[in-house]
């Protein structure tokens, strides 16, 4: 039987760089291709202890059908978090518990898009997100990355000469891939712009607990006074990402499309994990659990920093140390080819990500790999870099 599929999946074709990242499931090699959070970063008694009490006290509430909109004690204590730590929300913004940041993606360009409508986003920016509005048959337009965040001039000229421009992505903490993160002074222009031209914001902020040095900055959202800002959320990178609990702060229209949405996706996110984050949330220090894994994951950068430079790899993995985050950006000498190296090295026993992964246009100039230091033991990690001295010290 011939199947026909619709136009929007029919463009998504797998790309080649697919073929490279198999290699990371082959035993033995060490992936450096992920981006899970470190297994001993889970709090798994306290999530053990929490289910049990649930079951134990509340089973059918565990087990029942919810509201679309999300548990009310959780929204209401995501609430009060975002506005006590970030200083966000205001009268005309509601809340929606999703199935992880990734659906919040789905449901603003679902809400907000036609086919054809205009994206603008971070080049190289979160390839999740990217597919997403790509399954919607929307036009992306990349805006080039700098050293503080996306080259706000190229952002404004976009605005000017594009059509349809539905909405600005962008992760401004410890951007994936890139790691980089946007100042405050470039937060504002960007929300005065949006406002300006009268364009939505969608801030997706996945990373922003994992702060390893310097002072936590203001998200757009917190400057957000005419309802221009839908800001993203998970608990995913600070509590587990299995259990799919996202949310989305933005103004009450917005989220009222969104519901409508997700009634026609997944009805609610599962009613037991929001009954755990809600648990975790009340009955647990939070904050001393993001300090113990910021100490993680503080450590494990510098091992793969540290590695980088003592192997050799630096003098052609060309790198910034982030901030915060889970990935490590390296961009390569325009003479070295991303694609082969990445197949070099998943060759040598290391899988990374081609940075072309995270490209928003084909055409977008991007020569570099993504490595991920969150996910592999402390002795995969030095191994890993080892292994990126010798194909480096071999030649491409």
């Amino acid at each position: 039987m011939t199947y026909n599929f619709s136009r929007r999946i029919s463009s998504l074709a797998p790309s080649a760089i697919r073929e490279i990242l198999k290699a990371a499931s082959q035993p033995g090699v060490i992936s450096f291709a992920a981006g899970n959070p470190a297994p001993e970063a889970f709090p798994v008694e306290a999530v053990r202890e929490i289910s049990a009490r649930l079951f134990a006290d509340r089973p059918v509430d565990c087990l029942q059908y919810g509201i679309t909109e999300g548990y009310a004690p959780l929204r209401a204590r995501v609430r009060t978090a975002l506005g006590e730590q970030l200083h966000c929300g205001e009268g005309f913004d509601e809340l929606i518990i999703t199935s992880g940041a990734q659906q919040v993606m789905d449901l603003a360009a679902k809400a907000l898009c036609n086919e054809g409508d205009t994206v603008l986003a971070e080049s190289p920016s979160f390839i999740g997100s990217l597919n997403t509005f790509r399954s919607y048959g929307l036009r992306l337009r990349g805006v080039p990355l700098q050293e503080g965040g996306m080259d706000l001039d190229a952002l404004e000229a976009l605005l000017q000469s594009e059509r349809n421009v539905r909405f600005i992505y962008t992760i401004p903490n410890y951007q994936n891939p890139s790691g980089v993160t946007m100042p405050e002074e470039k937060r504002r222009r960007l929300y005065a712009l949006a406002l300006q031209y009268g364009v939505l914001i969608l801030e997706d902020n996945p990373y922003g607990e994992l702060r390893y040095e310097g002072e936590a900055l203001p998200c757009i959202k917190s400057m957000d006074t005419e309802g221009i800002v839908i800001y993203a959320g998970s608990f995913s990178k600070i509590l587990a990402p299995g259990i799919r609990v996202g949310y989305c702060l933005a103004p009450r229209e917005i989220i009222a499309k969104m519901t409508v949405c997700k009634q026609v996706s997944d009805v609610h996110t599962p009613i037991f994990s929001q009954l755990l984050v809600d648990e975790w949330m009340k009955s647990y220090d939070v904050a001393a659990h993001i300090k113990k894994i910021r100490a993680l994951y503080r450590a494990k950068l510098a091992l793969m920093c540290g590695g980088l430079e003592e192997s050799g790899a630096a003098a052609v993995l060309r790198f910034r140390r982030p901030a915060g985050g889970l990935f490590l950006w390296c961009v390569l000498p325009k003479e070295v080819d991303m694609l082969k190296f990445a197949g070099r090295t998943a060759e040598c026993g290391v899988a990374v990500v081609p940075g072309s992964a995270f490209a928003v246009e084909a055409s977008d100039p991007i020569n570099a790999v993504r490595l991920n230091f969150s996910t592999p033991a402390d002795s995969q990690l030095r191994r890993g870099v080892e292994i990126l001295g010798e194909v480096v010290k071999a030649g491409i």
